[in-house]
Formats: structure tokens, C-alpha cells, sequence
């Protein structure tokens, strides 16, 4: 007598990774492209996987959502790489914007703001965003004018190389602001 004990646990399947192709396909028909690139047309899969042994190739579905499906007769190895070589071009070429923030105070001196303004162009310059935090502490708050001076002047500073791209706006105890590249 076998006795099976359940643990609850309950395996998963495999994600499979690509296109589905030659048996994997479960549609009836499908659109088939030949090798050549000629739309031979919707066929039946038996016909198509058949099509596709005789070139000694793959039968690929390109287009999954399509109805029928597309398939197309490839070198299965051949694609995935192609695909592979798309997706490390299309990584190489992006961006990635980073936020950098420059904190401020309401009382700061005009060196020092001259110098985190800088900061700010090289940061734009880099083609990143730049978020400025003028924090209050303590009875600074009291001087909610001085603060708003300041942020004032980081806009009108910086309009030559950037724009406002979250307006001036008050938090709890302190102002933010983010700028982009123009």
C-alpha cells in the first residue's frame, strides 16, 4: 500500500523563456511567413511544423495575440540570439535619469548659494534631475518669506539650462522644488 503524504506545497512550472515554437504552439492555425519572408498564408500547425522540417528550420510564433497567430520559419537558436543582441542594444542606448537633491537653508549666504547653484548645472549638465530642499528648522518658520526668496531665486538662476518641472511647494517644514534639463 503507498501512502502519500501532501506537504501543501505545490511545485510550479517552469516559466519558459521566449517565444513558443514547434510543439509548444497550441493554436489550430496559425499565419505562417515562410523562411524567405513570403506570407505563404493561415495553415494548419501540423502543415506549417511539417513546412518547417522539410527546411530543416524552427517554426517560431512571432506574433502570439494575433488572430490567427503568426508564425514564422526560422533557425530557433539564430532568433533568441538576434532577440538577445535587441535587448542588450536597446539596454546600451538608455538613460537613466537620477534625481540628485541640493539641500538649502533660508538664511544661506550668496557664496554659498552661488556654489550649490553650480552643483545644480553640473548636475543638469549630467542630464539629471536636481530637487532643491530648503529645510526650516526650529523659529525658522517664522521666516517662511526668506524661503520662498531663495527658492525664488534658484528659478530665476537657473532659466538659462533648466525648467521647472515640480513647482515650488511647501511640505511639513520644508520647501521642495525639482528641476529638468531644457
Amino acid at each position: 500500500m503507498e501512502v502519500f503524504i501532501s506537504t501543501g506545497m505545490t511545485q510550479a512550472s517552469p516559466t519558459r523563456e521566449g517565444p513558443r515554437a514547434n510543439s509548444d504552439i497550441t493554436a489550430k492555425e496559425v499565419r505562417l511567413i515562410s523562411a524567405d519572408g513570403e506570407n505563404v498564408g493561415i495553415v494548419s500547425v501540423r502543415e506549417a511544423l511539417k513546412m518547417a522540417d522539410e527546411a530543416g528550420l524552427d517554426l517560431i510564433e512571432i506574433s502570439p495575440n494575433a488572430t490567427p497567430p503568426v508564425c514564422k520559419i526560422l533557425d530557433l537558436g539564430k532568433f533568441r540570439y538576434e532577440q538577445q543582441k535587441k535587448k542588450a542594444e536597446a539596454k546600451k542606448n538608455q538613460k537613466v535619469i537620477e534625481t540628485k537633491e541640493i539641500k538649502l537653508s533660508p538664511n544661506i549666504d550668496t557664496h554659498d548659494f552661488d556654489v550649490k547653484l553650480r552643483s545644480a548645472q553640473r548636475f543638469i549638465a549630467d542630464g539629471n534631475k536636481v530637487k532643491f530642499t530648503l529645510r526650516f528648522r526650529g523659529r525658522e518658520m517664522a521666516y517662511m518669506k526668506q524661503g520662498e526668496e531663495v527658492m525664488a531665486r534658484v528659478i530665476e538662476d537657473s532659466d538659462l539650462y533648466a525648467k521647472v518641472e515640480q513647482p515650488v511647494k511647501l511640505e511639513g517644514k520644508q520647501i521642495t522644488l525639482v528641476i529638468v534639463p531644457k
